[in-house]
């Protein structure tokens, strides 16, 4: 009898524990870029907030490059049943914390809440939170234009440790380089601002 109470209490502290430090699931958004910056053509990204959180969200973004270092990050608000419109060229691409402007590259959009008084920080700060849905449109070399829904992905505690630090070294080293921009929408005029 102790040994099969023992071993309930150790599979429910590892559920309990799996529960309280795994990322909720549908909060990582992931889809790519092509021919950015080549052509002279733009390709656009699209957040939507369906409301299905039940409030406003921060679409925490993440551009890397070729060689898989991160380029830009921001953090954009959108209220529920709001649409963020990114344009590639000009709010992820423009900015590169190096002054290399990739044509070819990751976005990464994390799904997460606003922090106190519902504003969004720099991306260095996620409380990962589900309900954003996202497309891209994509540039091809033969000039045609396709669209996309972005993929979702798991997002582990690693990753949510990984992107944080990595967004934080370009708020420390690039001042305001590595900053990308939220485009057009109901949110964007307010909606980066760096953690103090």
């Amino acid at each position: 009898m102790f040994g099969v109470c023992a071993l309930a209490l150790v599979l429910c502290a590892g559920y309990a524990a799996a529960a309280t430090t795994t990322p909720p699931p549908d909060t990582l958004k992931v889809d790519y870029f092509a021919n950015a910056n080549v052509y002279g053509y733009d390709a656009t990204v699209r957040v939507i907030n369906p409301g299905t959180a039940g409030g406003d969200l921060c679409a925490d973004i993440y551009v890397f490059d070729t060689y898989q270092e991160l380029s830009e990050c921001c953090s954009c608000l959108i209220s529920p049943d709001g649409v963020l419109t990114l344009s590639v060229y000009y709010d992820l691409t423009d900015n590169p914390l190096t002054d290399v402007y990739p044509s070819t590259g990751v976005i990464k959009i994390v799904s997460s809440a606003p922090k106190t008084g519902g504003v969004c920080l720099f991306a260095s700060t996620l409380t990962p939170t589900a309900g954003l849905r996202a497309w891209a449109t994509h540039l091809q070399t033969n000039f045609v234009t396709t669209e996309t829904a972005s993929q979702d992905a798991t997002l582990s505690n690693a990753e949510v440790s990984r992107l944080q630090n990595e967004c934080y070294g370009i708020q420390l080293d690039g001042s305001t380089s590595g900053v990308c921009t939220c485009g057009v929408g109901e949110e964007a005029a307010a909606s980066v601002k760096p953690a103090n």
